[in-house]
């Protein structure tokens, strides 16, 4: 993010560089050089630090990455812009205003952080609710024309804003979720849903930025980002941010101890097949929690028992699960050869799963075939797949493949386990109930989703390891209130005899900030129009009337009329 005012560019010997892209020229600097002597090589590393001045080529427009490495510099008094708009869009701030204080996000953050910090932080929540995106330097348009959670709702610049998210530490950050986590009953039987995912991050020096196994590969460096998730009250409890290069399976045992720090007591854990491994479920034992848990596509450890099981439950009227459209079956057994504890699994299938899996394989065969026949007669080696299906041939004199002769028996395995997938579940229960709760992480799913395509979260636009870990923060706090938002929303439709097309978050969103506050002739802000019958219903989603609108429109001309 490049700051609303301009600088001298330093003078660094050797270290300043230029480079042009576009129209634009941007300023580098040069904050390491480290050689190695092995490889006689130097690594230089830079980091663009702002863009020059298109007026005064002497200055230039300095980013976070300025602040960074030169904190001596004398900065513009800070610039805060006194105007604001005469109409104000104040529907979805109401919105997330009656839901943040029904969580007791507002209190907690002020406890946390100070009460002008956390009116920042709300802001930038909500921000990034309502425009889907988190690019502070966009914050200021946002709040021209809305109304605040800051004192007085002030507005404060992008400068401001970037100062801002370095300011926060991680003893603040921590403080919140502890105060975050002591709202739950830690008696209650609840099941956490944790899942992770990755986000890109190609700006500044940020030490958790790795390469790793992205999920979608962009070919940025990215950092891991996973959430707890509590399935059976629908909120997100707790966060966590590691480098790119860690994996899922080698994580959840550092989140496990986290949440027991909590004081977690009577829990569960539904994860994900990329969780699955013996260390993990050995681990989950020995602190006392229990698990439900899917397979990772169907390995040798649960192949035979589905192979040994199959034809005795597909066709069991009775062992149909029908809000999932499938059949199950539940088998008492060992899952490991050394273990010492017998597991539930639970075998299922469902036979539109079954046309689609066999129709992939099919393709994907044929696709393989006509790939082996490309390469006949040439010095040609292949990956463990096509081993895996095929007896290849070679010459014995020259060593050249000649032909690939298809596996049969391979094939036929592979062919009868489409549709088939496996819960496995520390606690005894039948199919029904393990499927049933293996499903309600559906809604920890739909918040990743969210996280990225809903709030703009799919990569960071930050220059330092404080502002990025400060970025993730509010991303999470905006996370947990759209969170509450849509099952707010979902509920009320679920009220409903007929299901509408806007009691989505993004459909809502867009309703309510339809509804304006406007200063008037007497300098006052009131609304501009009558409420309309689409705006009750989703105000209703959240216990909100025209009566609460308006007595909110009136609280909100009075801070800004200094009268609060």
């Amino acid at each position: 993010m490049y700051l609303d005012y301009l600088v001298d560019i330093p003078e660094s010997k050797g270290k300043i560089t230029f480079r042009k892209k576009g129209n634009t020229s941007y300023v580098y600097y040069e904050y390491s050089r480290t050689y190695d002597p092995e490889k006689q090589y130097t690594t230089v590393r830079r980091s663009t630090i702002g863009k020059l001045s298109a007026d005064d080529p002497s200055k230039m427009r300095p980013n976070e990455n300025f602040r960074k490495f030169f904190p001596d510099v004398e900065v513009p008094e800070e610039k805060t812009d006194s105007s604001r708009s005469s109409c104000l869009r104040a529907g979805t701030y109401m919105a997330v205003s009656r839901t943040a204080k029904e969580l007791g996000i507002t209190d907690k953050l002020g406890e946390a952080f100070g009460a002008k910090n956390a009116g920042i932080i709300m802001d930038l929540a909500a921000y990034s609710i309502i425009t889907e995106g988190n690019a502070a330097q966009y914050y200021p348009d946002y709040a021209y024309n809305h109304p605040l959670f800051t004192q007085e709702m002030k507005q404060y610049s992008d400068s401001r804003i970037s100062d801002f998210f370095r300011e926060l530490n991680e003893e603040q950050r921590q403080n919140f979720l502890e105060l975050w986590n002591k709202k739950s009953d830690k008696d209650e039987r609840i099941y956490i849903s944790y899942d992770s995912t990755n986000k890109n991050c190609e700006a500044g020096d940020i030490s958790m930025v790795e390469f790793g196994a992205a999920k979608v590969d962009t070919g940025a460096p990215i950092f891991n980002y996973a959430v707890g998730f509590d399935t059976s009250n629908e909120l997100p409890l707790l966060y966590e941010k590691y480098p790119g290069s860690i994996n899922d399976v080698s994580q959840l045992q550092y989140m496990i101890a986290k949440v027991k720090s909590y004081g977690y007591r009577n829990i569960g854990f539904i994860l994900d097949r990329g969780y699955f491994s013996k260390e993990n479920l050995n681990f989950m034992d020995q602190n006392g929690f229990s698990f439900v848990i899917m397979v990772k596509g169907l390995k040798d450890l649960v192949r035979d028992l589905v192979l040994k099981n199959k034809g005795t439950f597909e066709s069991e009227w009775g062992s149909q699960v029908p809000e999932f459209g499938v059949y199950g079956k539940t088998i008492h057994t060992f899952i490991y050869s050394s273990d010492t504890k017998k597991r539930y699994v639970h075998l299922y299938y469902n036979a539109g799963k079954a046309a689609g899996e066999r129709y992939d394989f099919e393709t994907k065969l044929l696709e393989m075939q006509k790939y082996l026949e490309q390469y006949r007669d040439t010095d040609r080696e292949f990956g463990p797949a096509f081993h895996k299906y095929f007896h290849m041939h070679y010459n014995k004199e020259n060593h050249h493949f000649v032909y690939a002769e298809p596996n049969l028996p391979a094939i036929r395995d592979a062919l009868n386990l489409c549709g088939y997938f496996v819960i496995i579940t520390s606690e005894k229960m039948d199919h029904k109930d393990a499927i049933t709760l293996y499903k309600s992480r559906d809604s920890s799913e739909k918040l990743f989703r969210a996280d990225k395509s809903y709030l703009g979260n799919s990569s960071l636009r930050v220059a330092s390891d404080e502002a990025a870990a400060n970025k993730i923060f509010i991303g999470f706090i905006a996370l947990i209130i759209r969170c509450r938002m849509y099952t707010k929303l979902r509920d009320k439709a679920r009220s409903m005899v007929k299901k509408p097309n806007y009691l989505t978050v993004p459909a809502a969103v867009r309703e309510l900030e339809k509804i304006e506050i406007c200063r008037q002739a007497d300098h006052a802000y009131r609304l501009d129009h009558a409420i309309t019958k689409t705006q009750k219903e989703i105000l209703d989603a959240f216990g909100m009337n025209p009566a609460d609108v308006k007595e909110t429109a009136r609280g909100i001309d009075k801070i800004l009329k200094g009268e609060v």
